[in-house]
């Protein structure tokens, strides 16, 4: 008899939806259905249960094919080029559970290394604002029972997070907003017309690389000097700014979300930290919040994890015996690797072949490198050693974070293949192996 299991979380992006509903076969090992979730979440689900994931490490040979060898093979290759290595480096953490990121935090304190998360290319520059500028925000659901007025600044959740707005922003009803999006006001400012600017009110197609100077312009109007504006401002007509920037003045309870688009373009950090300004500024005259749209499921979850574990979010630097230091653009991961100062990479979690700029590969590719990771991808096809590992959310569960900061328990829906370890397990192995070997002096 097929078995129904109810809030279940997605593994795919940073809404971490947790009302999935999974029909599974009796036996518990195959997903018949998948029910609210999205595309992309759908087939995350049905991969969990795929005949085609793999079940056992690959090593690469001499003659450049892969061979299958056992997880007790792949943990002492592992542990012995941890320690072998004057400056290992272990990335990702996108999609693990806040479970494995805490192991990989005692992996890389024995090994000496650095840690980094996918933070450092896409929401770094956040975290720098935040640091400077503090950090006014809410949990989603306060967003959905209370916001009146939604701005997407540099963010397309359409295609990025498919289940954005109709779960906590545009459109559904909460307590205080029950008529949704008719009594909504949505903003969209992107240099581009996506999808998600054609359910907008308003949408401001600023000029590429000028979003600080329409912060800018608002926070005039916001302080009352409106009438000094220039005629255009980043591209946007003044009537514009004027008209957009009373109905954040007016809002009952106002939220910016943003994405890459402002921590990828000119200005970064400082994009963040002056629409931070702007948030502190409409909360003389109203009630306003921010909130970052983070990508991966848990990406928000090695910020949290490892805050309360070193004092620091991402870009750590382990080498030195109980002493934890954070510099980004000195401890962090592609610039690291542009100077070839790592000589060990494990990319656990994402894929950094494909995200990374190809110098920086190239100059990782010169050293042992391993992929810590349930699926095939660009990453695993260039490493050294492939350890496929459980899928968080489908079979094994876990702590992750939302892109709120929110932490969710995600459960186990089906049964693991034979033998495959989760991260946590496969990460602890590893350490005890290190230990082991540092006790018997093969360090």
């Amino acid at each position: 008899m097929p078995k129904v299991i109810e809030n279940v979380g997605c593994p795919y992006c940073g809404c971490s939806c947790d009302d999935v509903r999974i029909t599974v076969s009796d036996d518990g090992k195959d997903i018949l259905e998948v029910e609210n979730v999205c595309a992309i979440g759908t087939e995350i689900f049905k991969h969990g249960c795929s005949k085609d994931r793999i079940r056992l490490p690959r090593m690469r040979q001499p003659d450049g094919s892969m061979k299958d060898i056992s997880y007790e093979e792949a943990i002492d290759w592992t542990a012995r080029h941890l320690l072998k290595a004057k400056k290992p480096l272990m990335y990702g953490f996108g999609s693990t559970n806040c479970e494995g990121q805490a192991a990989a935090a005692r992996v890389m304190e024995i090994a000496g290394g650095m840690l980094d998360n996918c933070a450092t290319i896409c929401h770094g520059p956040s975290f720098l604002a935040i640091f400077d500028n503090g950090y006014p925000s809410c949990t989603l659901g306060e967003v959905k029972n209370r916001a009146d007025v939604i701005v997407y600044w540099g963010s397309n959740p359409a295609h990025a997070h498919p289940r954005h707005m109709s779960r906590y922003s545009i459109f559904p009803r909460g307590f205080f907003t029950g008529k949704g999006q008719k009594k909504r006001t949505v903003i969209v400012i992107d240099p581009r017309f996506t999808d998600t600017a054609n359910v907008a009110d308003y949408h401001l197609q600023v000029k590429q690389g000028h979003d600080y100077e329409l912060f800018n312009a608002f926070r005039m109007v916001i302080h009352g000097h409106g009438k000094d504006l220039p005629d255009e401002v980043a591209g946007i007509k003044k009537e514009t700014i004027l008209e957009v920037a009373e109905i954040m003045k007016n809002a009952r309870f106002g939220t910016t979300f943003f994405g890459m688009g402002l921590t990828h373009t000119d200005g970064r950090n400082h994009n963040i930290d002056i629409a931070i300004s702007l948030t502190r500024d409409l909360n003389k005259i109203s009630k306003w919040t921010i909130m970052a749209m983070r990508g991966h499921y848990n990406i928000a979850g090695p910020g949290v994890v490892w805050s309360w574990t070193f004092g620091f979010p991402y870009c750590l630097d382990l080498t030195k015996q109980n002493h934890a230091h954070m510099n980004p653009g000195e401890t962090s991961s592609v610039d690291m690797a542009m100077r070839d100062e790592v000589d060990m990479f494990i990319n656990i979690g994402t894929d950094a072949a494909a995200h990374f700029p190809i110098p920086a590969v190239k100059q990782l590719k010169k050293h042992p490198w391993v992929t810590i990771d349930p699926s095939i991808n660009m990453a695993s096809e260039i490493s050294d050693l492939h350890i496929p590992v459980c899928i968080c959310g489908v079979d094994v569960g876990g702590i992750v974070y939302r892109m709120d900061n929110v932490p969710i328990q995600f459960r186990k829906v089906i049964e693991p293949p034979e033998g495959v370890m989760d991260d946590e397990t496969l990460l602890n192995k590893i350490a005890d192996r290190m230990e082991e070997l540092k006790a018997k002096g093969e360090a």
